[in-house]
């Protein structure tokens, strides 16, 4: 097995980039808690959910990564394979995400 190269990961967007720009995205939260659950790997993530597709999910990962939610992972083998991770502010982000779901739960009906 080869090595693999990790993505370094950037200083976190302004939070209210973040919910402007990813949040409001309806696949933004599946694919973050399908990382926490350990479903790491594009077609694994791709797969867990009806409709979602490779354009759309690479569009979501590149984000994240870009705003500091995700690292990437890269592993030097062949076929190439890569992973993605949560960010310490990723798992900050998600528990905050979490709550407001919670409360919108409580509050529903």
């Amino acid at each position: 097995m080869g090595g693999h190269t990790e993505s370094q990961p950037r200083a976190p967007a302004p939070v209210d980039k973040i919910f402007e720009e990813c949040v409001g995205c309806k696949w933004t939260l599946h694919v973050l808690r399908q990382v926490r659950m350990g479903v790491t790997r594009p077609g694994a993530i791709e797969r867990s959910a009806d409709g979602l597709r490779a354009k759309v999910l690479n569009e979501r990962l590149v984000k994240l990564v870009a705003f500091g939610i995700l690292v990437r992972h890269e592993f030097a083998e062949i076929p190439p394979r890569v992973e993605y991770r949560l960010t310490v502010f990723g798992e900050r982000l998600l528990g905050i995400l979490d709550q407001i779901e919670q409360l919108r739960d409580e509050y529903a009906g």
